[in-house]
């Protein structure tokens, strides 16, 4: 799977079994609505600086939100 692809399915993933909406996600990461919509159907290329602010936003360190963007990479 492409990885912008796994990325984006891995931060829907995480933010539907945290009980978030993608507006609350937006807020909580200091990114537009938008863009996160991009980044989970896999079409934005996402920056290390964002990839942090969303780790953050789900209270997560990098390598756990890499190890579950690794999982989904495999499917």
């Amino acid at each position: 799977m492409e990885i912008k692809k796994a990325f984006g399915e891995a931060v829907r993933e995480i933010r539907i079994s945290q009980g978030k909406s993608q507006e609350q996600l937006a807020f909580d990461s200091n990114l537009d609505r938008t863009y996160i919509s991009g980044v989970e159907r896999g079409i934005r290329n996402i920056s290390v600086v964002n990839i942090q602010k969303l780790a953050e936003a789900f209270a997560m360190s990098l390598t756990e939100l890499f190890e579950r963007v690794e999982r989904q990479a495999k499917r």
